[in-house]
């Protein structure tokens, strides 16, 4: 198998499972999410995890699922939003086509809402949503071919933004190219 075609990294709520089936259908590839893929492997809920055995047992969950996903997907791929933490995945990621989906802290408390089970925003989603970027802005940065900012747009206006910056075209549904081996008579 091949890399994947897209990598998309970034916080959580900034519309990297959205955006990245938007862009897989756009493709004409599957859509792969890290985050699901462990969901599915472990038969519960990242939080159940983050509660029952603590986040670093979550993030060597994670890096197995990044490392797999990497080596075996050639469609679009979002990574969860603390996967660059580790070294080791981000240096899975050198060369490949990872686009960074950035949005601000407002738009962030809008998308993730503040009662959804989110493990790392359970006490002042505010100001820990601020500290996690802290930490880890300057790694998406790291990783990323191209930054994408999500703020005010559309799930669609951010998949154009995705194809524009890593320079990919799709096919517009019903248009076809002329086969240039076909002369006019």
């Amino acid at each position: 198998m091949s890399a994947p075609l897209i990598v998309l990294v970034g916080p959580m709520g900034s519309g990297k499972t959205t955006v990245g089936e938007l862009l897989a259908e756009r493709l004409g590839v599957a859509f792969r999410d890290t985050d699901a893929d462990i969901v599915a492997a472990e038969g519960r809920e990242i939080s159940d995890i983050f509660v029952d055995e603590g986040e670093a047992r979550f993030r060597e969950l994670e890096r197995t699922a990044v490392a797999a996903a990497v080596a075996g997907h050639p469609g679009v791929l979002a990574l969860g939003g603390g996967a660059v933490l580790d070294e080791g995945t981000r240096g899975l990621l050198g060369g490949l086509p990872v686009v960074y989906l950035s949005m601000e802290v407002e738009e962030a408390v809008r998308r993730v809402g503040l009662n959804q089970a989110r493990p790392l925003l359970a006490v002042n989603p505010r100001r820990q949503w601020r500290e996690l970027m802290d930490a880890r802005r300057h790694l998406y940065t790291e990783v990323a071919r191209a930054v994408v900012a999500t703020d005010d747009r559309t799930p669609a206006e951010v998949a154009d933004a995705v194809l524009d910056a890593l320079e990919l075209k799709t096919e517009t549904p019903g248009e076809t190219t002329p086969d240039p081996r076909q002369e006019k008579q």
